[in-house]
């Protein structure tokens, strides 16, 4: 049996002054060479790797299952399959879902069914941006990861009930990272500022306490954006001269300029903050959708897309309480549409903050879903005669529209004859919130 150092394959990862360390950064931007190489260095994700957590142990006695890593960008998906190749026998092969494609996945592979044969060795597959194949080339794994051909690793940014295929993920298990915290955040900068080896220590450039805070917030929980912009800073900052330099709020706002906050329109967040627009709206509360709103806006929503939403919340949960709230939401629709923006982000607002403070009420949704389901369990229930009408004088002869009771000549009609078939007779779907002041409803006779 070759050693582990015999058997370690070369790959992206590894330094090759370096051959015992396969993950040891010398060069390269400050993500990447002030990348955790220990636990105790590797902040905000102490749920998973703490000393007494499952997935730590799993790592430190090489037992690692096929896992699917999922997180914000900068949360330390990739720093964390680092962890697992430094404390693992296996050979580490990283691959990109974004520069490659099926062929070469299938190569590598082969090899690592050949390595097992030859060597015993087991190969652990790091696939980032696995989210990026789709289900058809998804379906390519399946067979390796079932026989243990290989240990996979995917890391994804992307909700993997919507982007991974339901068979690969009950081959693996799914772990969750969180983007960090202010406190983890704020650690890291003075970590890399103090660091002389692979941090920014060297350059004669310190922070002033107000633009720490700013790059805690500019990284916004995304560790690798926050680093790529304090070395910048840094970098500029030192590059004037060779005096001690100070970098305060108003030059790092100089340097820096506008950060745009994380939105992605076609993935979880989209459906993540329309989520809390919508029931911030729901919940009688005009300040928590409004900021929900500022955040689809800023982070480039459609503003027709939030426009429609308000369209169907308008009935779906007002409904009757205030019927106004549709032809509301309705003109906001064509004023979104014929203003565009910039402009439109007052009508939006208008439009959001009236749908917040209206009486709210899901009757007439809430009676449809029943009325569907009795439509589809019952199925094709006949109208009964009376409702029919009878338009030619056959149609007359055998019954229809025998019994009917006008009621512009008979008012009492409207409590006084069915428009079920006998089946549902009695039926009472719409239930009107009579004490939000919604109307309507059957009237008895």
């Amino acid at each position: 049996m070759l050693s582990r150092d015999d058997r370690q394959q070369p790959d992206l990862f590894t330094d090759p002054s370096k051959p015992h360390d396969p993950i040891s950064f010398s060069v390269g931007p400050l993500a990447e060479r002030f990348r955790p190489q220990t636990f105790s260095a590797f902040l905000g994700q102490e749920h998973l790797l703490s000393e007494n957590q499952a997935l730590r142990q799993a790592i430190e006695s090489d037992q690692v299952p096929s896992l699917i890593l999922w997180g914000p960008p900068g949360s330390g998906k990739t720093t964390l399959a680092h962890l697992i190749a430094r404390h693992s026998e296996a050979a580490f092969v990283p691959f990109s879902a974004v520069a490659s494609g099926v062929p070469e996945l299938r190569s590598l592979i082969k090899e690592s069914i050949q390595r097992r044969r030859m060597t015993g060795q087991r190969t652990i597959l790091f696939v980032d941006e696995i989210h990026r194949f789709n289900k058809a080339q998804q379906d390519a794994f399946l067979p390796y990861v079932e026989r243990g051909d290989i240990t996979l690793i995917g890391a994804t940014t992307q909700n993997p009930s919507f982007e991974i295929i339901a068979p690969l993920l009950s081959r693996a298990l799914v772990v969750e990272l969180h983007s960090l915290d202010d406190h983890a955040m704020g650690t890291i900068i003075d970590r890399v500022m103090t660091d002389h080896e692979r941090g920014l220590g060297k350059f004669n450039v310190t922070l002033s306490s107000e633009a720490r805070i700013g790059l805690i917030h500019y990284g916004n929980g995304d560790a690798r954006s926050m680093l790529t912009a304090l070395e910048y800073a840094v970098r500029q900052a030192a590059a004037k001269n060779n005096t001690p330099q100070v970098l305060d709020q108003e030059k790092l706002k100089h340097i820096l300029q506008k950060k745009s906050i994380r939105y992605d329109k076609d993935g979880e967040e989209h459906y993540n903050i329309i989520s809390a627009y919508i029931k911030s709206m729901r919940d009688y509360d005009p300040d928590g959708a409004l900021y929900w709103l500022a955040r689809m806006l800023e982070g480039g929503e459609d503003p027709k897309f939030i426009a429609r939403r308000m369209v169907i919340f308008a009935s779906e949960d007002i409904g009757n309480a205030q019927p106004m709230a549709i032809m509301v939401a309705t003109a906001i629709f064509q004023a979104v549409v014929q203003v565009g923006l910039p402009e439109a982000q007052i009508n939006l607002a208008h439009g959001t903050t009236y749908m917040a403070s209206c009486p709210k009420s899901n009757a007439s949704y809430a009676g449809l879903k029943e009325a569907l389901v009795d439509a589809k369990q019952l199925g094709n229930l006949p109208v009964p005669l009376h409702l029919r009408n009878a338009v030619t004088s056959l149609m007359k002869d055998v019954g229809y529209g025998k019994g009917y009771r006008y009621v512009h000549d008979d008012p009492e009609a409207q409590g006084g004859q069915s428009h079920f078939p006998p089946a549902l007779e009695g039926r009472r779907y719409y239930r009107p919130a009579r004490d939000k002041g919604e109307r309507g409803g059957k009237r008895e006779a």
